[in-house]
């Protein structure tokens, strides 16, 4: 069996490590128990996190044991990795919500069974600890002036960084000394802003029980702009399909610009290379075949393949037909008598009325295939078929309306 190591380089997927050759000749020779980290600062995992889901299966598929770690008690402080702000506080029921929340998400990708992966939760052991008793003992091993250079917490500097966030590398490499003492995990991954708590995690193992452990962080999913991948109009491309329906997000995969499909393809699906790189020849209009295979197979592995084959139904009855389709996007409204702009903004289709009317002075909206003109536009019976009606903003984004 092929080193799931090279797998996961060839396919880009890895940023920086630690220690490679003792990683790659570790993975190659026994089992590996590794762990990911997920803090619940919503009630849905986004794509940002599916590309590590596609990390840990890839690993367990090649005979590897993955720790899904969800943050019950580091989600009570917040990463400040990435931001440029404070997280937004977040009570104990939101929290334990929100954990419950990414169990079965996690479960779509991932296979529980059989204790061929679990999930642990860190509230287990960071709730518990005295602080007294956890800063002689753990913060006692870190270095202030050290961490102060960590790319994390440099961003922040400028701005303001609470003593609250500071800690938050104590309490992740902390994670990392325990799940090595309860489960011999010796790996830990991450997405590659999480580098500098990644590396606190393996020195505090070092100091406290002079055990070698291991960091791989993996590459974020961006554009070829170097812009994080992920974000539409009305947010975040979330896994959940009550906040991104699977149209939407199979949608959102048909679109993705011409330069990124290849990439996406290799990070985001478990196609052979050999594939992918028959489609990287692609010319012009033939991308547009590559696009639809990225959509099928991301929204197969999020939502399953039912959702993946309906929502590809109702794109290609939208693209080539122009009809209305049961899988688009719906908002149903109590009364036919609604101003055009206040329904698309209702929809979620436009951000702002303003939005609405710099596109329909362009051309850009139609309603059951005829362009609005007026901005002003008030709905009536009569636009409605069968109690439908479908919105169209620009090329491809149709939504349908339905009357309850």
């Amino acid at each position: 069996m092929r080193n799931v190591y090279d797998v996961l380089k060839e396919r880009g997927l890895i940023a920086q490590v630690t220690h490679e050759e003792e990683i790659r000749e570790l993975l190659g020779k026994e089992k590996v128990t590794f762990y990911i980290g997920f803090d619940p600062t919503a009630d849905s995992l986004h794509v940002g996190h599916f590309l590590q889901m596609v990390v840990m299966r890839h690993m367990q598929m090649h005979g590897h044991r993955p720790i899904a770690l969800v943050g019950g008690g580091t989600g009570h402080i917040g990463d400040p990795s990435g931001r440029t702000d404070m997280r937004q506080m977040m009570t104990t029921e939101i929290i334990d919500h929100n954990c419950e929340c990414f169990k079965k998400q996690l479960s779509s990708v991932i296979d529980f069974s059989d204790d061929k992966a679990i999930m642990v939760n860190n509230a287990d052991w960071l709730l518990k600890l005295n602080y007294v008793d956890f800063l002689r003992d753990i913060g006692s091993c870190f270095s202030v002036n050290k961490m102060l250079t960590a790319e994390c917490f440099k961003q922040r500097l400028e701005k303001g960084l609470s003593f609250l966030e500071f800690n938050y590398m104590l309490m992740q490499s902390y994670d990392f000394l325990m799940l090595s003492r309860e489960y011999d995990c010796k790996i830990e991954l991450g997405g590659d802003d999480q580098w500098s708590n990644i590396l606190g995690g393996i020195d505090l193992c070092r100091r406290k029980d002079q055990k070698q452990v291991y960091g791989m962080t993996f590459t974020l999913l961006t554009n070829s702009e170097g812009k994080k991948m992920g974000k539409t109009q009305s947010g975040a491309l979330w896994l959940d399909p009550e906040k991104t329906s699977p149209y939407d997000f199979y949608q959102y995969w048909v679109n993705v610009d011409d330069a990124d499909v290849i990439k996406c393809l290799k990070l985001l699906t478990f196609l052979p290379l050999e594939e992918i790189e028959v489609m990287a020849q692609y010319k012009d209009a033939e991308i547009n075949k590559a696009k639809k295979v990225l959509a099928y197979e991301v929204t197969k592995l999020v939502h399953g393949e039912a959702e993946a084959e309906k929502a590809k139904a109702a794109a290609e009855a939208v693209f080539g037909a122009g009809a209305s389709s049961e899988n688009m996007p719906s908002t149903e409204i109590d009364s036919a008598d609604i101003q055009i702009l206040d329904l698309m903004v209702q929809a979620g289709i436009i951000a702002s009325k303003g939005e609405g009317r710099r596109l329909i002075q362009q051309g850009g909206v139609s309603l059951n295939g005829e362009k609005v003109a007026d901005a002003n536009y008030t709905l009536s019976e009569s636009d409605f078929e069968n109690g439908e009606a479908v919105i169209k903003k620009g090329k491809k984004v149709f939504h349908r309306i339905v009357l309850k």
